[in-house]
């Protein structure tokens, strides 16, 4: 158990969580975040971010994410890697369990992301970032003029079809071996498109190239390989709602956690941010919801005073 009680815990440390962290701390709140896994987040992976404000030049992943974590360090916020297992809610305080002890709080943060359900196949954890990308709309600038697959059958894999016929010289769609989800209305329109070449009755089963991706191997659909540049894993996403449903935090049907417009839960005193909300689902957004976030915490806070 640590001494004392938390103004704020946060859990999760990506964009969202860091940027909470800044604020509270800056505001001299005493502030935690824990983190079960990498801290920095699904942010890590990007190879390049080109649409964060303030880098003309863009900058990489690992290193946004390392200035967020410093500069949360530098304002006064602790940073533990310890996995959150349980959450309480006793009013004016709440209690978080990890798999080390556990912490009180007078407000918490949930900053948990989501998980992208992977194709588990030979070749996709080489190439991440190497052509192997998980959002289109964050990494299509970097394929203009080039030949790439976007792999998945929900609305999100139809969305990027359309983002990145824009640039793309050439799209495979491939919605693996089972087709569409569903007859969405955008697919009349992709398939009028002459860019894009729909792969059916097909599943990628291997990743390859040199140091870059240079193809993907098919299972079925009479094509045995396609010589591409990139692929583009798009399948659902998972979000990390189990503790919270557990807590009594409100989700919806996907596991979403619902929140208001001061982007608190149903729970007083719980608010949350980024990802695991299902909204934006960019850096800049979790970012600017951890920052409403801190700002509502802050107001919670001084209100228990």
């Amino acid at each position: 158990m640590t001494e004392g009680v938390y103004d704020v815990i946060i859990v999760g440390a990506g964009p969202a969580g860091l940027t909470a962290a800044l604020y509270t701390a800056r505001h001299n709140l005493k502030t935690l975040v824990l983190e079960g896994r990498k801290t920095g987040g699904r942010a890590l992976e990007a190879h390049r971010v080109d649409n964060y404000p303030g880098f003309p030049d863009g900058i990489s992943g690992q290193d946004l994410m390392k200035n967020m974590i410093q500069q949360a360090l530098r304002f006064g916020a602790e940073i533990k890697n310890e996995t959150v297992v349980g959450l309480s809610d006793f009013g004016g305080q709440k209690m978080i369990n990890t798999r080390m002890g556990f912490y009180q709080a007078k407000s918490v943060v949930v900053a948990t992301g989501v998980s992208r359900k992977s194709l588990s196949v030979p070749g996709e954890n080489e190439y991440k970032g190497r052509g192997v990308s998980y959002c289109g709309v964050c990494d299509g600038p970097f394929f203009r003029d080039k030949t790439v697959a976007i792999v998945g059958s929900g609305h999100e894999a139809v969305h990027d079809i359309e983002v990145l016929s824009e640039t793309a010289a050439k799209v495979y769609a491939i919605p693996g071996g089972k087709g569409y989800s569903e007859d969405f209305p955008e697919l009349t329109r992709i398939r009028d498109d002459p860019k894009v070449e729909f792969i059916m009755g097909a599943d990628v089963k291997e990743i390859g190239g040199s140091d870059f991706v240079e193809y993907v191997a098919l299972d079925g659909a009479g094509q045995e390989r396609l010589s591409l540049d990139g692929v583009f894993i798009i399948l659902e996403h998972i979000p990390i709602a189990g503790i919270l449903r557990e807590a009594g935090i409100g989700t919806d049907d996907g596991g979403c956690v619902i929140v208001d417009g001061d982007v608190e839960t149903n729970i007083e005193g719980v608010f949350a941010a980024g990802d695991c909300t299902c909204e934006g689902m960019q850096i800049v957004t979790a970012a600017g919801m951890g920052a409403k976030a801190a700002l509502s915490a802050m107001k919670h806070v001084k209100s228990l005073r």
